[in-house]
């Protein structure tokens, strides 16, 4: 165990929320912009689980988010019993202070459902899986900016 650690840390490996490592930072200090839409809702809420509601706001996070869905599966007769799910969100993190762009990047994910079901089982399979693309989404977001979070100023 111990030789793990020191073969960690003569690599350069910092911890994301160690003293070194910048993460701190970013909890209860990024405040997403107003969310528009129910994909931006769900995305928004996974920020804040993961970097705490706001406090003393050192960053504003922007960001932009696209999806598209697409029939996989479609039966002989034209009926399309899965769907795919894409998405992609460009991010920016600002300075609060001056609004400079201090990170900025985007993420790409999917995820599918099933249509074969009830129009009502159908329907909310869609939402779950708008759902889970939003959480993946923002973890994915999350977790680059952890990684550039060294970089960003006192």
């Amino acid at each position: 165990m111990l030789g793990s650690a020191l073969a960690l840390a003569g690599c350069g490996f910092t911890p994301a929320y160690g003293p070194a490592g910048g993460g701190g930072k970013l909890l209860g200090g990024v405040a997403p912009d107003a969310p528009q839409t129910r994909d931006d809702f769900a995305f928004v809420r996974r920020i804040a689980e993961r970097l705490n509601p706001p406090g003393t706001v050192r960053y504003r996070l922007a960001y932009k988010i696209t999806t598209d869905r697409l029939g996989q599966a479609i039966t002989p007769d034209g009926a399309t019993t899965r769907y795919s799910l894409t998405g992609r969100a460009e991010y920016r993190l600002h300075d609060a202070g001056s609004d400079a762009v201090l990170l900025a990047g985007t993420v790409a994910s999917f995820t599918s459902w099933s249509a074969s079901g009830t129009v009502v089982a159908t329907s909310a399979a869609e939402e779950d899986a708008h759902r889970r693309l939003m959480r993946m989404l923002a973890d994915q977001t999350i977790t680059r900016l952890l990684a550039g979070a060294g970089t960003l100023p006192q």
